[in-house]
């Protein structure tokens, strides 16, 4: 869901905090209640804590390379750390909700936090809290503290604090250089109730009964998640077969991922399932043995209802849809890897094919040469006259499976339309047989050289 980001100084943030306080005085030197609790005057203690550049703990200026979350972020080195010019950064002292994979109340928010503060920052250094750079338990991510400076600020600012302070996230681990001030800042935020120690609204996280989930987490962990009813935020990409087809961006893999949803024959929905919509959808999924696959079913939409928690929704419309431009080196031999949280809430680095992970995405490919057609012919089939395209690129075999296809007049397109030419493609990432493919649904998607 697009929401404008609400970025608040300190002295803003509490202000608007304090309207729901009773007796608000939040700056009153401790005088502040509620619930007849007295609070303890308010401290800043990100302006305590300055930037030492004559330390001894291992440091770098850096830019920003991708953001993840409201505690990991991967930035582009200067100089090396272990052989990479990118340093994949986990931050010390703080645990912010999740926004990724299994959603988190409060999460969003974390994460649009630090990334408002990276983005428009004109200097980012890393410092690990020692004179070595540090991984967390996955070896593969740096603990560090960040500190960045605007245009407006004369000092840096160490952000991990921020999070803290500002009540967006937990604190992780106290046995560290800031670790005192980290802990203070959290026990004030806490006392505050600030954010993750509220029992506010998250106007960006579902408060119905399903699991909160992203498609990337989806696409990693379907098993994980079926029969499990989940809500989660995408765009139509296709629809056909009675399904829609929905997909999402990662900005951790840096690859869109996607799931196919099933609405079946009595759905009375359908004017919102439209290409380009950003839907809410809240269903069940679902292992679909005939295509060996993992789906969303048992959608619901009602125009009328004050309870939206159980029904499909349309939140924007007219977003772009993207083919993602793939290579069949990418598509055949890719890896991806990515961080899962096991069944003990331990993060574990995953390794997973390029193809597996972008199953059902809308992708892209140029420059396959047909070497092979096959086509349907059971007279008793839906699919007669549909064509698989047995394509080389590169050195890579790549199959194309159509649907169907007819030209403007509705007259059968065959396989000598493909026989021997080079085509692009366009079409949706299918699984059959043990393998993938690419699935050509309109003659449209698919140029003919």
């Amino acid at each position: 869901m697009k929401t404008s980001i609400r970025i608040f100084s300190v002295v803003l943030l509490l202000c608007i905090l304090a309207s729901c306080f009773t007796a608000c005085d939040i700056f009153g030197g401790g005088k502040t209640t509620t619930g007849g609790n007295q609070l303890p005057e308010w401290v800043d203690y990100v302006s305590q804590v300055k930037y030492n550049p004559n330390s001894n703990r291992v440091k770098q200026e850096v830019t920003l390379h991708q953001h993840i979350d409201g505690d990991t972020t991967h930035f582009n080195l200067q100089t090396a750390v272990d052989g990479s010019k990118i340093l994949k950064a986990r931050y010390l002292g703080v645990d912010t909700p999740e926004s990724t994979g299994q959603i988190e109340k409060w999460g969003k928010k974390a994460s649009a936090y630090t990334k408002e503060k990276l983005t428009n920052a004109t200097s980012i250094i890393v410092e690990s809290d020692t004179n070595k750079w540090n991984p967390d338990s996955t070896g593969s991510r740096y603990m560090v503290w960040v500190w960045y400076k605007t245009a407006e600020m004369s000092d840096y600012s160490l952000l991990n604090l921020e999070l803290l302070q500002l009540g967006l996230a937990k604190s992780k681990g106290t046995d560290n250089v800031y670790g005192t001030y980290c802990f203070d800042a959290f026990m004030q935020a806490r006392a505050y109730k600030l954010y993750v120690h509220s029992d506010e609204v998250d106007p960006d996280f579902y408060l119905g009964d399903a699991i909160v989930v992203d498609l990337k987490e989806l696409a990693a962990n379907p098993a994980k998640y079926n029969g499990k009813k989940v809500v989660f935020e995408a765009v139509i990409t296709r629809e056909f077969n009675n399904s829609i087809y929905l997909q999402a961006y990662s900005e951790e893999t840096g690859m869109y991922h996607a799931i196919g949803a099933y609405y079946g024959y009595n759905f009375n929905g359908m004017d919102q399932l439209v290409l380009g919509n950003l839907m809410k959808i809240v269903g069940t999924v679902q292992y679909y043995e005939a295509g060996d696959t993992y789906q969303i079913s048992d959608l619901k939409y009602s125009a009328f209802a004050t309870d939206k928690s159980k029904y499909i929704e349309v939140l924007e419309t007219g977003h772009e849809i993207v083919y993602q431009l793939t290579t069949p080196e990418e598509f055949c031999v890719g890896k991806v890897e990515l961080y899962l949280t096991n069944d003990e809430g331990e993060e574990v680095l995953t390794e997973y094919s390029y193809a597996e992970l972008a199953l059902n995405t809308a992708i892209e490919m140029k420059g396959l040469k047909v070497t092979d057609v096959y086509t349907t012919n059971n007279p008793d089939s839906s699919s007669k006259g549909a064509m698989t395209l047995t394509c080389e690129a590169d050195g890579y075999e790549i199959t194309v499976r159509t649907e169907v296809l007819r030209d403007a007049d509705g007259n059968l397109i065959t396989a000598d339309y493909f026989e021997g030419k080079t085509i692009d493609v366009k079409g949706l990432v299918a699984y059959y047989n043990g393998n993938y493919q690419i699935k050509l649904i309109n003659v449209n998607d698919v140029v003919v050289k």
